[in-house]
């Protein structure tokens, strides 16, 4: 009987450590599914392959997300946002002609443009097709008809900075092909939110596409550098896109996002895609539950 007794006993001992076993080995499973998620991209923070990010809400002036966001560099043709604000600024006539001179030939990159020299447009087909597609030539063009030339320019787009505390920004050319046009992605958010205050810089950047006549009578069609304009579920007020070897690919916008406004700036992506699936993240980030939830009490 007493032996009988002990051998209850000590089964009961073994069964008592083995669910004792088990809960340690469920729970760490549980804590290791959830620690997963987290360094895959948990809905703390996006997951994004930009080198430089910032997520800046417009409503609470914070930052909802940032990296590297202090960091000093070149936003390549990102410059056409303040090429477009002096041109503004200075109530130069929209409808007057503008010719593409020999002079606007970039001498730096050597820059492809589908415009050929000589050809004449409307100056605001030429702020059009700078901040639309992009056009170098364009962009020379305008601030070459600058007053004062395109040094007159280039010194309006560096008081402007300055105007607008763009502390750790400087402008050497009004193209973005000069890789001393240097800015933050701190800086470049005060730039999109000025930039969204100029209804031409609203049209022209989120227009899809534009065509002007060329030699012959034959139509010229440019495309938007940004595909995401023509994607219905997103709400855009201003977007441009760079790009040389020294800056990566670059993206800035103000976007409304779940009526949130927000701008949202991308500095040195490399793949022709990732600006574009980073601003995609942020969007699906942005509508979560967990992070509406952090917003609203951050607001």
């Amino acid at each position: 009987m007493g032996n009988r007794l002990r051998m209850c006993i000590l089964l009961g001992c073994v069964l008592v450590a083995h669910g004792a076993f088990a809960a340690t080995e469920h729970n760490h499973r549980k804590h290791g599914k959830a620690a997963s998620r987290q360094a895959s991209g948990s809905p703390s923070t996006p997951r994004l392959s930009s080198h430089i990010a910032l997520i800046y809400d417009e409503q609470t002036q914070r930052p909802l997300f940032d990296k590297n966001a202090d960091a000093v560099v070149p936003i390549a043709s990102i410059t056409k946002l303040m090429t477009a604000m002096v041109v503004l600024d200075a109530m130069l006539p929209m409808e007057e002609e503008v010719s593409v001179a020999d002079d606007n030939l970039n001498q730096i990159k050597r820059s492809r443009s589908r415009l050929p020299v000589g050809m004449t447009l409307s100056r605001g087909e030429l702020l059009k097709l700078a901040l639309m597609a992009s056009e170098n030539r364009a962009a020379s063009a305008l601030a070459r008809s600058y007053p004062g030339g395109a040094s007159a320019a280039v010194d309006a787009m560096n008081a402007k900075a300055r105007e607008l505390g763009m502390v750790n920004t400087r402008f050497s050319d009004p193209t973005g092909l000069n890789k001393n046009n240097v800015s933050t992605a701190h800086d470049l958010v005060k730039m999109v939110a000025a930039a969204r205050d100029y209804p031409l810089i609203h049209q022209y950047t989120t227009s899809s596409s534009h065509s002007v006549e060329g030699s012959r009578g034959r139509m010229m069609r440019f495309s938007n550098t940004n595909p995401l304009v023509k994607n219905a579920s997103w709400d855009i007020g201003v977007s441009k896109t760079g790009y040389i070897n020294e800056s990566g690919r670059c993206l800035v916008m103000e976007a409304n996002i779940n009526q949130r406004p927000v701008i949202i700036v991308l500095l040195n992506s490399w793949g022709n895609r990732t600006r574009v699936g980073d601003a995609n993240r942020i969007k699906k980030w942005m509508e979560s539950s967990s992070t509406q939830g952090r917003i609203a009490r951050r607001g």
